[in-house]
């Protein structure tokens, strides 16, 4: 059996910092992130708060992405 390198709330942690870091990149508040993902401002807060250890869907990650314009696959990027 693999032995498991890292927890989920490590990768949960990743991929936060990522949506930070694509958000800020594309120059976008977490408003304006919020309006264009048709998800609420408090909710983004969430996600990107490494104090809360709140999960998120893939669908979620998918919207988030979409309105950022950049691949899924670069918020699991360590």
């Amino acid at each position: 059996m693999a032995q498991i390198k890292h927890t989920d709330n490590y990768y949960y942690d990743v991929i936060r910092k990522n949506i930070r870091k694509y958000r800020k990149i594309k120059g976008f508040t977490q408003q304006k992130l919020a309006d264009d993902s048709s998800l609420s401002m408090d909710y983004i807060c969430e996600i990107e708060s490494l104090k809360k250890q709140k999960s998120f869907s893939i669908s979620t990650l998918s919207r988030i992405a979409d309105s950022l314009e950049v691949d899924i696959i670069k918020f699991f990027e360590e």
